[in-house]
């Protein structure tokens, strides 16, 4: 009801014209980290597409995810609020699971859907699989994509789930399931699946503001491309998904020019969380699990929008993923909901000017704190303080030198929790959940989907590896 009142409501209130507001491309790469593009220092691999993007837009050097895990972080993204405060921090959703975000909370697809946007996700969801969970009923007109990680197949033997083995993957168009993913083929056309189908809805909305949210697979493991991707980046499958997700960005840039359609489009591009095996965070420590150092949570980001974002600009004040929400509000003419806390904040003055962090502090869940230069970190209850100006690799323990700044980090550590779990919402919660597939029956292969069988490919079904030989 209430996500009902908030769409009639702005839908009536929207007085901006379709020419007043700019079309959204959201690029959501999974587990990509801090280092594993050129912008951001990447050695070898190749980006020039996203080279592209730093140098026409912008590269945020300090933008943070608000949770370290798929699915918290993309809950985060969507409302605008710390997972945890809408119940979906902690474990993923895996397939079939009883829990997934509560239809009751609004969304940015819901926020731009009542402004007049067409709205499409093409990818990875990964916010519960039951229909009521799904992007059709979370403010999206359109998705194509699977519904939870890739890993998440029968291939995969070793990753807790509530069955006795892995369900059929399902790949997804709109509501129904098209295609399954049972092989190498599958898993490698992952990435060309979903931007033909982001490509092909700009295309199709390009004369009403639209909005793209583009959550790719890659470059969750498993890690497989097509054959010749691999021969280009020498046998490195982890450097060739990253190369094809430029491709991907590539592709999405090149349309926005030849429809005339770049002056009025932001394409912002980022990562869920640190990198995984294989990944690099570049100068930060940490990585996707572990404690909360920079590499945990910081992760590339660029923004472009020719006309609007200064060329060549580059960012370092704070952000987070949480902001998407209200910035976007800011600059479509829509509004954030008053009947509920979003954590988020505005910084589109980041992206058009040379304003100032709304943040005056950055909280790494509830293990770390961020404040000007100074970074707590929360290890087993002991705490160790970094100063990031002199020490990005937060590798000088400072909290005996500096107790006093210890204790107000831990204190405001300690009151954020308080304050998130005191007014916390609860997820959706559905009974007798079960998988969209229990068996395949006569669904094809996504390759034979695509009509590509017979695709030889580069990399490995089971293992992560830097290095692998074409097959």
């Amino acid at each position: 009801m209430k996500r009902l009142i908030f769409l009639l409501v702005f839908a009536v209130a929207s007085v901006a014209t379709a020419g007043d507001k700019p079309n959204i491309v959201f690029i959501f790469i999974d587990d990509m980290g801090y280092g594993d593009i050129a912008p951001f220092g990447a050695p070898l691999n190749k980006t020039p597409n996203l080279d592209r993007m730093a140098a026409e837009g912008m590269k945020l050097t300090d933008f943070y995810v608000s949770a370290t895990a798929c699915t918290p972080s993309r809950s985060a993204l969507m409302t605008g609020c710390y997972a945890d405060r809408i119940g979906m921090d902690g474990d993923v959703v895996f397939p079939g699971d009883s829990r997934g975000l509560n239809p009751s909370e609004v969304t940015i697809a819901d926020m731009l859907k009542a402004q007049g946007y067409a709205t499409g996700c093409f990818g990875k969801w990964h916010l519960g699989d039951m229909p009521q969970f799904m992007p059709l009923k979370q403010g999206f007109d359109e998705y194509e994509g699977i519904p939870y990680s890739n890993d998440m197949w029968p291939v995969n033997k070793g990753v807790r789930n509530a069955y006795k083995g892995w369900p059929p993957l399902p790949y997804m168009k709109q509501d129904k399931a098209v295609a399954h993913i049972p092989d190498a083929p599958s898993q490698a056309l992952l990435c060309e699946a979903v931007t033909d189908a982001a490509v092909d809805f700009i295309k199709r909305h390009r004369s009403e503001p639209f909005f793209a949210y583009v959550p790719h697979a890659f470059v969750h493991l498993p890690r497989l491309v097509p054959k010749e991707q691999g021969e280009r980046a020498e046998g490195d499958v982890t450097r060739a998904q990253v190369e094809a997700v430029d491709e991907s960005v590539g592709r999405i840039l090149t349309t926005l020019k030849e429809l005339g359609l770049a002056k009025n489009t932001l394409v912002f591009f980022t990562s869920d969380n640190g990198p995984s095996r294989g990944c690099s965070a570049g100068p930060l420590r940490g990585a996707k699990v572990g404690p909360k150092y920079e590499g945990h949570m910081r992760v590339p980001a660029l923004a472009w929008w020719p006309g609007k974002i200064p060329a060549g600009a580059v960012c370092s004040e704070i952000a987070a993923s949480i902001d998407i929400f209200p910035t976007l509000a800011k600059l479509t003419g829509g509004e954030v909901p008053s009947d509920r806390i979003i954590d988020g904040m505005d910084i589109s003055a980041l992206l058009t000017s040379s304003g100032k962090s709304p943040h005056s502090e950055l909280y790494y869940e509830y293990e770390g704190v961020r404040q000007g230069s100074w970074k707590l970190v929360k290890i087993k209850n002991k705490f160790f303080l970094y100063d990031l100006d002199a020490d990005l690799g937060e590798k000088n323990n400072l909290s005996g030198q500096h107790p006093e700044k210890t204790d107000e980090l831990r204190k405001m550590l300690e009151a954020h929790e308080k304050m998130v779990t005191s007014a916390r919402r609860p997820p959706g919660m559905v009974e007798n959940s079960e998988p969209i597939l229990k068996e395949p029956g006569t669904l094809p292969t996504l390759a034979e989907y695509m009509n590509r069988a017979d695709l030889q490919t580069a990399g490995s079904v089971t293992k992560p590896t830097q290095k692998k030989k074409i097959k």
